[in-house]
C-alpha cells in the first residue's frame, strides 16, 4: 500500500550497510524504505532501522510496494565498472551487477520523486567509451529530470581516506537545484602538500602506533594478508605491523564504532563480512554534505528555467566554476563503445536537461576543505587481538614485491617491515 508522502522522506536502495540513511537521517530526513540484497547488510540495517521496510532483490520489486518519498537515494553495484578488474575487463551496464541500474531506473521512472542522488566509481564515466553513463543521462533526462554529476574525493570532506566517487544528482524539472545540490557558488583554496598527506607521520604516544594522515581507500575485500598487496593502509609499530580493524574502517567510513557489528555476536565471526560491507559503502560525510544542500533546495523555492535558459542562468549563478565549460547535446553522442579511436571522455562535472549538456573539470573539493586525519579513528589500546598483526613472511612479501615493483613505502611501516624480516632471518 502507498504510503502519504512526507517533506523529508527518503528511500534507500542497493543500501548496504546504511551509509546514505545514516547520513541523510543526520540532516533531518525520515528514512520510509529500504532495499539491500545482502544478508549480513540486511541484518546491519534491521540493528539501526528496525521499523523501517526492508526488501531484499531490487529485481522483483513491485513500484506499487515502494512507499511514496521526496528523495530516493543509492548506489547501484560497480563491479562491472571498476578499474580494478584489470585484465577481466569491464561489462558495465550489461553486466549481472552494475546493470542493476536498468530496474532502479524503472522504479524512478514509475514514481518520479523530487530528487535522486547516487553514488558509483569514477570508472562510470569512462565505462564503455563513456557509453554507458551517457545511457544514464539520456535515461533520466528522458523522464524530466535535470541530471548534475560531481567527482569528488572524501579526504576533503572530512573522511581520512582518499576515495574519489562520481555523486548524482537528479532533481525534477529544475536544472538549477540540480547543480545546486552538488555545487557551491564559488572556488575553493585548492589544497596543497596532497601526496604528502601520505607521508606526514601520525603517532599514537599510548601505542606507539604510526599511520600517515590519510588513508588509501578501503576496498570491498575480506581484510585478509597476503603478502603481496603493499598499496593498503597498515597501522605501523616499532617492531609490528598490523591491518586495520573493522571499527577503525567504520571510523574512516566516518560510521559510529562497531556499526557493523551485530548484537550477541563474537567480533570474530564477522569480521571478513564487516571488511567487505565497509569496503563498498558510501562515506557518510560526503553524502551528509551532499543531504544538507538538497535539504535547502528542497525546502527553498527556486523558480524552474528551460533547457534553453539551463547555461545563461548557470553562468550567472555559478560564473566562477563555469569559467570553461563545454556544451553538447548528449542525444547526439552515441558511439560505438567497443571503438578504441573514438571515445566519449566525460568530464567530473556537468549537467544535462533535455538534449542540452554543459560538462567542465569540477574540483574533487568543497569551498572549505573539511579536515580530519587518520590518527583520530586508529584504536589506542596497547593489547589488540594478535590476529591483526602480519607475520614476518607477509612482511617479506610486501618488501620483495615493493623492490621488484621500485615502489616506496610509508616511512615508519617500511622500517618496521625491515626488523619483521631481519627477525625472521636471525631465528
Amino acid at each position: 500500500m502507498v504510503r502519504k508522502l512526507t517533506t523529508l522522506n527518503f528511500n534507500s536502495f542497493f543500501a548496504g550497510i546504511g551509509g546514505f540513511d545514516l547520513a541523510f537521517e543526520n540532516q533531518g530526513f525520515e528514512p520510509s524504505f529500504q532495499c539491500e540484497l545482502n544478508t549480513f547488510c540486511q541484518e546491519v540495517l534491521q540493528k539501526h532501522w528496525k521499523n523501517v521496510p526492508l526488501h531484499g532483490d531490487i529485481s522483483n520489486l513491485d513500484a506499487m510496494d515502494i512507499p511514496k518519498a521526496a528523495v530516493w537515494c543509492g548506489g547501484f553495484p560497480c563491479q562491472d565498472l571498476s578499474v580494478a578488474r584489470g585484465s577481466k575487463g569491464r561489462q558495465g551496464l550489461r553486466g549481472s551487477n552494475s546493470g542493476l541500474f536498468y530496474p532502479f531506473f524503472d522504479l524512478i521512472a514509475s514514481h518520479t520523486p523530487d530528487a535522486v542522488i547516487i553514488e558509483n566509481v569514477v570508472g562510470l564515466l569512462s565505462s564503455h567509451n563513456g557509453q554507458d553513463f551517457r545511457i544514464i543521462l539520456e535515461k533520466l533526462t528522458s523522464i524530466g529530470y535535470a541530471v548534475a554529476w560531481r567527482v569528488v574525493n572524501s579526504r576533503f570532506f572530512g573522511a581520512p581516506q582518499s576515495r574519489p566517487r562520481v555523486f548524482i544528482c537528479a532533481f525534477k524539472g529544475n536544472p538549477l537545484k540540480a547543480f545546486s545540490t552538488l555545487f557551491e557558488t564559488e572556488l575553493g583554496v585548492k589544497p596543497n602538500n596532497l601526496r604528502r598527506a601520505f607521508l606526514d607521520v601520525s603517532e599514537c604516544k599510548k601505542s606507539k602506533a604510526k599511520v600517515a594522515q590519510v588513508a588509501y581507500c578501503l576496498a570491498a575485500t575480506s581484510g585478509r594478508h597476503t603478502g603481496t598487496d603493499w598499496s593498503r593502509t597498515y597501522v605501523s609499530y616499532p617492531d609490528a605491523v598490523r591491518r586495520l580493524t573493522p571499527s577503525e574502517c567504520e571510523g574512516i567510513q566516518g560510521f559510529p564504532k562497531d556499526w557493523t557489528l551485530l548484537n550477541n555476536e563474537k567480533a570474530s565471526d564477522s569480521d571478513t563480512e564487516r571488511y567487505h560491507a565497509l569496503g563498498n559503502a558510501v562515506s557518510v560525510p560526503v553524502v551528509e554534505w551532499i543531504a544538507r544542500r538538497l535539504k535547502k533546495e528542497i525546502i527553498e523555492r527556486k523558480e524552474p528555467v528551460t533547457s534553453q535558459d539551463m547555461v545563461s542562468c548557470l553562468l550567472k549563478s555559478h560564473a566562477s566554476i563555469l569559467q570553461k565549460h563545454r556544451e553538447q547535446n548528449h542525444l547526439n553522442l552515441v558511439l560505438d563503445p567497443t571503438d578504441k579511436e573514438h571515445k566519449l571522455k566525460w568530464m567530473s562535472g556537468g549537467i544535462a536537461f533535455d538534449d542540452k549538456c554543459i560538462d567542465f573539470k569540477a574540483t574533487d573539493y568543497p569551498e572549505r576543505v573539511i579536515p580530519s586525519k587518520l590518527i583520530d579513528v586508529i584504536d589506542k589500546s596497547t593489547e589488540l587481538n594478535e590476529k591483526y598483526f602480519i607475520s614476518s613472511n607477509a612482511a617479506e612479501g610486501i618488501l620483495r614485491r615493493v623492490r621488484s615493483q621500485n615502489r616506496s613505502l610509508f616511512g615508519p611501516l617500511y622500517d618496521a617491515l625491515v626488523i619483521m624480516a631481519q627477525g625472521k632471518e636471525a631465528a
